[in-house]
């Protein structure tokens, strides 16, 4: 069965080009210019992938992240042509996993949207495996259950998304060890010289907003200057 990706973007001349190369690429591909036909779209349709853009009538793109995330957990790639840092924090911070900016090359889209795939199906593999295995790691008051799925601390559960949940998972399977930006962008989004390791730090602070008592002075997900991050034990 295709792939379904659902492309929201005003600029039809760009979305038509997206969508042209997508399907030579074996998607299936929906389009729709409109934010909030969009978001009524997504939610009626089992979508696989969703590629965004921000700047959209009837509902902005970062709007839609915030309603999206509540009932789905699926690759996000935002689309933009403002170039602000903002924007792509936002975006990250909101839960997307991808950012790009216009323009771009089609080809560079198509490759961005089948590794993401990819690594989406390798992270539900890897669940599923966990929860086979039943295994559960406590390190100082912090319980990470790979079979639920789960995350608490101090006995309190906290909510983390798919790819923060990764995140936490390889630190913590890996303790004691320095991983730079690129390496866990690498290791956890399974993308080798795609995107951007940006993506890491704001995860890194969204991980430990939630699972740190002073996410200012972390007890878990340690900053070795110059170097990356470090899940101390």
């Amino acid at each position: 069965m295709k792939k379904k990706i659902l492309i929201i973007e005003d600029d039809l001349s760009i979305a038509e080009l997206q969508r042209d190369y997508l399907e030579v690429a074996g998607f299936e591909v929906l389009v729709c210019a409109d934010g909030s036909e969009g978001l009524r779209i997504f939610q009626e349709n089992d979508i696989d992938l969703l590629i965004l853009d921000i700047m959209l009538p009837g509902m902005d793109g970062l709007e839609i992240l915030k309603s999206m995330k509540v009932d789905k957990d699926i690759p996000v790639l935002l689309v933009s042509a403002k170039k602000e840092e903002i924007d792509k924090i936002k975006g990250l911070s909101l839960g997307a996993d991808d950012y790009i900016t216009k323009p771009f090359s089609p080809g560079e889209l198509v490759a961005r949207v089948k590794a993401h795939l990819e690594n989406y199906e390798r992270l539900k593999q890897r669940f599923r495996d966990s929860v086979k295995k039943g295994k559960t790691l406590t390190i100082r008051g912090l319980k990470i259950d790979q079979e639920s799925h789960r995350v608490f601390v101090l006995g309190r559960e906290v909510c983390l998304a798919q790819k923060e949940f990764s995140l936490l998972l390889y630190l913590a399977q890996n303790p004691n060890r320095v991983f730079g930006r690129e390496e866990l962008f690498e290791r956890v989004w399974g993308l080798e010289a795609l995107g951007d390791s940006s993506t890491v730090t704001v995860h890194i602070a969204r991980v430990r907003e939630k699972i740190e008592s002073d996410p200012s002075n972390p007890q878990y997900i340690e900053t070795v200057w110059g170097a990356g991050y470090r899940f101390r034990v």
